[in-house]
């Protein structure tokens, strides 16, 4: 731990740059910043706390945190059409140390950059290692995609890369957990599969331009954060809907490195399975064509995995023809 001058110091030595402001019009260094969003758009804010131990391993690297603490943000944001404009960041810090807030920094900004997202304020306090960000962006009025557009009809997409899937960073986490439902596999086996998923747990990508591109196509739409099958739900709650998944599809969008192993586990992964951060929407069948066009258009694959119904609940229509019902809810920090 190197030695430091207090808080103050710190922002400026971490987290003010020498650079023209973009969006705001005064940033860092007075009691509120300035944000001044085109003429005739609409803010769209959005806010997350991570916490260390519940969030993130205490002991991850803080270049993959920075990037990790904004990307969950950056999301949001695309999950609602919007593009980014600014963020505040709120750290709680046990001590000050000045190698791992470079390298957290360099992780964010590097980010930030990526998407246009300038810092433009926040808070730092003494604490145990707590992570707050509020993002902002833009989206013009009547575009913003939202959770409650779902109509009867409509197909069900999610978005995922060429050689990732749902499910890879919950098959990360319960490697580097040690889970008792892998235990039976090879160590060179789970060895193998962590390499292969850890960045998707660790370095999210936010789906910032598939956000824009939906817009106009998807009837609704959300993130995924606490698991497909929870996450549904509060589209299909918002929208006064049910839906019908199929087991074909979402294996089609599951993990391909937990499919090679157990495809049940897949199943049970894709559905289930949180820090995703791909966007799951809505759309109707006229735009099926174009939401894949869209995907392409951004480097990913959108995938159906079900259909929209009339009435209530959310069902899973197996391989062999069966439907049940799904009964996995989202990720609950209080359950």
């Amino acid at each position: 731990m190197s030695a430091s001058h207090g808080e103050f110091d710190l922002i400026r030595r971490h987290f003010r740059r020498d650079q023209p402001l973009r969006q705001a019009t005064l940033g860092i260094g007075d009691d509120c910043a300035l944000l001044a969003p085109s003429a005739g758009q609409q803010l769209a804010i959005s806010t997350d706390l991570l916490v260390a131990g519940r969030h993130f391993f205490a002991d991850v690297d803080p270049a993959t945190l920075g990037h990790k603490s904004l990307a969950v943000n950056l999301s949001d944001l695309a999950a609602c059409g919007a593009r980014p404009l600014a963020c505040t960041l709120s750290l709680a810090l046990p001590d000050i140390d000045d190698d791992w807030l470079q390298a957290f920094a360099a992780g964010l900004f590097a980010l930030a950059d990526a998407h246009g997202c300038e810092l433009i304020g926040g808070d730092t306090t003494r604490g145990p290692l707590t992570i707050g960000i509020t993002v902002f962006g833009e989206v013009p009025p009547a575009q913003a995609l939202l959770r409650s557009g779902a109509r009867p009809g409509d197909g069900i997409y999610v978005s995922h890369g060429p050689d990732q899937g749902l499910g890879d960073a919950r098959l990360a986490l319960h490697l580097l957990l040690q889970d008792q439902d892998l235990a039976a596999w090879p160590a060179t086996v789970r060895d193998q599969l962590l390499q292969a998923t850890r960045a998707r747990l660790e370095h999210p990508q936010p789906r910032v331009a598939l956000g824009l591109a939906l817009r106009g196509l998807a009837s609704a739409c959300c993130d995924l954060s606490d698991g497909l099958s929870g996450d549904l739900r509060h589209i299909l709650d918002a929208s006064g809907c049910a839906a019908l998944l199929q087991a074909d599809g979402l294996l089609q969008a599951a993990s391909p490195a937990l499919r090679l192993q157990d495809t049940s586990l897949a199943l049970s992964y894709a559905l289930a399975g949180g820090d995703d951060y791909e966007l799951l929407w809505t759309a109707a069948p006229e735009h099926h064509e174009q939401v894949l066009a869209a995907a392409r258009s951004c480097g990913l694959l959108a995938t159906c995995i079900g259909q929209i119904e009339a009435d209530s609940g959310l069902r899973l229509q197996q391989a062999d023809g069966r439907i049940v019902p799904v009964d996995a809810t989202a990720f609950d920090h209080f359950r």
